[in-house]
C-alpha cells in the first residue's frame, strides 16, 4: 500500500514536472519573438505620431500588445491559479483615430505594457525556459555518460556545464554532474510559478491606478445614489399629482353618486360616468409609471424585445438590429434601456432626423449599442445635456458613452457596458 503511495505520488510529480517544461517551453518560443515584435512595432510607431502615420498605426499595434498581454493573463490563471487583472481604460469604437491614440497614450496601462515587454524578453524569457532547462538538461549530461559524448567530443571534446568531455571518464564526470542537476528538477513547476509572478509583478495595476480607479468607483457609486434619490422623487410625485388625485377625486364622485342615486339619478348618472373615466385614466398613469419603472416587456423577454417595443413608439421610421447570445443581468439591461431610451428623446426633439438605426450586439465581454441618425449634428456631452446623464448612468456600471456628431450630420452615440450574457 505504501510502495503504491509512492509511487503514485512519484507519478504526479514526474508529470508535474513534464507539464511544467513543456508550458515554459512553449512561453519561452512565444515571448522572445513576441515581446521583441511588440516592442518594436511599438516604439516605431509611437515616435511615427508627430508624422501622422502613427496615428493610424499606433492604435491597432498597442491594440495587439493589450491582446498578446491579455493571453499571458490568461496562461497565468489557467496554469497556475494567478489572477493578473486588466485595467484598460476603454477606447470607445466610435473615436476618431487621433481620440483613441490619445486616450492609449494617456492610459498608464499602455506604458505598463511596454515596461513589461522588456521584461519578458529578458528575465521573462529566462524564467519560463527554465522549467525545460531541468527537466532535459540533466537528461543531456546522463546520455553523454552513456556514451553520446564520442560523436560530440570529435572536434576536441565537449563542455557540458563546467566539465570538458574528452573520455569515458571525463564523461562520467558529467554524468555525476547530470545526477546533481536532476535534483533540481522537482523545482521545474515553481520556474513557471516564478515567471508568472514576475509577469504579475510588471503587469500589475500599481496603488496609484488602483486608487485612481477606487475614486472612479466612488463618484459613480454618489451618481448612482443620486439618481436613484431623484427617480424616486419623481416616483413620489407622478404618484401625488397624478394617480392618487385621480383616485381620491374618484371616491369623492363616487360619495356623491351614493346621495344622488334616489334624488337625481340622471346626475348620479352622469357622475358615475366621470367616475368610470377617472379609474381609466389613473389606471394609464399607473401603467405608463410602472413602464418608466421597469418596463414589463424588458423583465420578460429582455433588452433586444424591449428596445425593438421602444422603437415602435416613436413618430419616426427606426431600423432595429439585434446579436445578443443571451441576456444581460436585470440592472444593465435595465440601464442600457433607459440609455437608450434617453438618447432616442433626444433624437426625436433636436436632431431633425428622419431615420434612426439602433445597434445592439454583445462582443469581448461588452454589451454595445449604436444609436444613429442622419439629423443635423452637433450633440456633445455637456452639463445639463440628456447625455450627460447618460453617461452618469452608464458609469454606475463601468460603462463609457462616445459620440460622433460633427455639424450637418450625422450623429452616432455609442455606449459599453462590461457584462457577460447567460
Amino acid at each position: 500500500m505504501n510502495t503504491n503511495t509512492k509511487s503514485g505520488s512519484l507519478s504526479t510529480r514526474a508529470r508535474a514536472v513534464a507539464i511544467a517544461a513543456g508550458r515554459g517551453f512553449v512561453l519561452a518560443l512565444v515571448s522572445l519573438p513576441g515581446a521583441v515584435l511588440g516592442f518594436t512595432l511599438s516604439l516605431l510607431s509611437i515616435a511615427l505620431v508627430p508624422l501622422g502615420i502613427g496615428v493610424v498605426t499606433t492604435p491597432w499595434v498597442l491594440t495587439r500588445v493589450r491582446a498578446f498581454a491579455d493571453w499571458r493573463r490568461e496562461m497565468a490563471a489557467r496554469w497556475c491559479g494567478m489572477k493578473i487583472p486588466s485595467a484598460y481604460r476603454p477606447v470607445p469604437d466610435g473615436a476618431n483615430a487621433w481620440k483613441r491614440t490619445y486616450a492609449m497614450l494617456r492610459d498608464p496601462a499602455t506604458w505598463r505594457d511596454l515596461r513589461w515587454l522588456q521584461v519578458d524578453m529578458t528575465a521573462g524569457y529566462v524564467t519560463a525556459l527554465l522549467p525545460a532547462v531541468l527537466l532535459v538538461y540533466p537528461l543531456e549530461g546522463l546520455a553523454v555518460a552513456a556514451g553520446l559524448w564520442r560523436p560530440l567530443s570529435t572536434y576536441g571534446g565537449y563542455w557540458y556545464g563546467f566539465v570538458h568531455v574528452t573520455d569515458q571518464s571525463s564523461a562520467l564526470g558529467a554524468g555525476a554532474l547530470a545526477v546533481v542537476l536532476l535534483t533540481l528538477t522537482p523545482f521545474a513547476p515553481r520556474m513557471l510559478t516564478a515567471h508568472f509572478k514576475l509577469t504579475r509583478a510588471v503587469l500589475g495595476a500599481s496603488q496609484s491606478e488602483l486608487a485612481e480607479r477606487v475614486r472612479v468607483l466612488t463618484e459613480t457609486r454618489r451618481d448612482a445614489v443620486d439618481t436613484s434619490a431623484a427617480e424616486l422623487r419623481r416616483i413620489e410625485r407622478d404618484l401625488h399629482d397624478g394617480a392618487q388625485a385621480r383616485l381620491v377625486a374618484m371616491g369623492m364622485d363616487l360619495g356623491t353618486i351614493e346621495m344622488l342615486m334616489d334624488k337625481d339619478p340622471a346626475k348620479a348618472k352622469q357622475l358615475l360616468s366621470q367616475a368610470r373615466q377617472s379609474s381609466v385614466d389613473a389606471l394609464a398613469e399607473l401603467r405608463e409609471l410602472v413602464r418608466g419603472i421597469h418596463p414589463p416587456v424588458l423583465a420578460e423577454r429582455g433588452l433586444g424585445d424591449a428596445v425593438r417595443a421602444l422603437a415602435l413608439r416613436l413618430p419616426l421610421p427606426v431600423e432595429v438590429t439585434v446579436e445578443l447570445g443571451g441576456r444581460a443581468e436585470a440592472p444593465v439591461e435595465s440601464a442600457a434601456y433607459f440609455a437608450v431610451s434617453e438618447v432616442l428623446t433626444n433624437a426625436v426633439k433636436h436632431s431633425g432626423a428622419d431615420r434612426i438605426w439602433i445597434d445592439l450586439h454583445h462582443t469581448e465581454g461588452r454589451l454595445r449599442v449604436t444609436v444613429t441618425d442622419n439629423g443635423k449634428g452637433g450633440a456633445v456631452i455637456g452639463a445639463g445635456s440628456g447625455l450627460a446623464g447618460v453617461e452618469r448612468r452608464l458609469g454606475t456600471f463601468d460603462g463609457v458613452l462616445a459620440v460622433s456628431s460633427p455639424a450637418g450630420g450625422p450623429t452616432m452615440v455609442t455606449m459599453e457596458i462590461p457584462c457577460a450574457l447567460s
